[in-house]
């Protein structure tokens, strides 16, 4: 077994691209409060942060994805594709069809 598995590593990516989002995200709030001088002036964060959220959670789900894709195609001899589906697989299996023979 190896001593970093593809998982993790790929975890560890998503958190540093959640954090660095996170900064960016805090430093574009403190220059816009801090071009906005006006007293009881607010700034609306349900937007930004569900954004934020939605794309972190896309970001996570498309690492996962990779992961199993990459897993899959380097312990079977299948074919694979990622596909949203209705029961929470992240990669279908791809079955070919064959023509029936000719007689």
């Amino acid at each position: 077994m190896a001593a970093n598995p593809p998982v993790f590593q790929n975890k560890a990516r998503v958190n540093l691209a959640i954090i660095a989002e996170l900064d960016r995200e805090k430093k574009r709030l403190l220059q816009t409060s801090q071009s906005m001088n006006t007293p009881g002036a607010s700034i609306s964060l349900s937007r930004p942060v569900k954004e934020f959220r939605d794309n972190a959670e896309q970001q996570h789900f498309a690492a996962q994805q990779k992961a199993a894709l990459q897993h899959a195609h380097s312990h079977s001899t299948g074919f694979f594709i990622t596909q949203d589906s209705s029961f929470g697989n992240l990669i279908l299996p791809v079955i070919p069809r064959l023509d029936p023979p000719q007689a």
